[in-house]
């Protein structure tokens, strides 16, 4: 978890997300946060695009349909309350 602030000084506490595919003994593992799932996608088709990777484009595919799902369910909580919808103030 990283912590950033602002131009007004309030802190933003911010996640890191992680996605990881296990296939035929190899690990694919992605770090993203809130801010960046477009350019994870980008990176998702470029492996699925290298034929010395074994990262298909189905793989690609399903790992996008996981990114976009877990982004809906983040943002369908905050909405709902359960979830930090504005910036707490820094600390004194």
């Amino acid at each position: 978890m990283t912590f950033s602030s602002d131009e007004t000084g309030r802190t933003t506490q911010r996640g890191v997300n992680v996605l990881a595919l296990v296939k035929n003994g190899e690990r694919y593992v992605f770090l993203y946060d809130d801010d960046s799932p477009a350019a994870l996608l980008q990176t998702l088709g470029r492996y699925a695009a290298n034929p010395e990777l074994s990262f298909t484009w189905y793989d690609a595919a399903i790992l996008s349909q996981k990114i976009r799902r877990l982004k809906r369910e983040r943002d369908m909580a905050r909405l709902a309350g359960r979830g930090p919808l504005f910036d707490e103030p820094a600390g004194d």
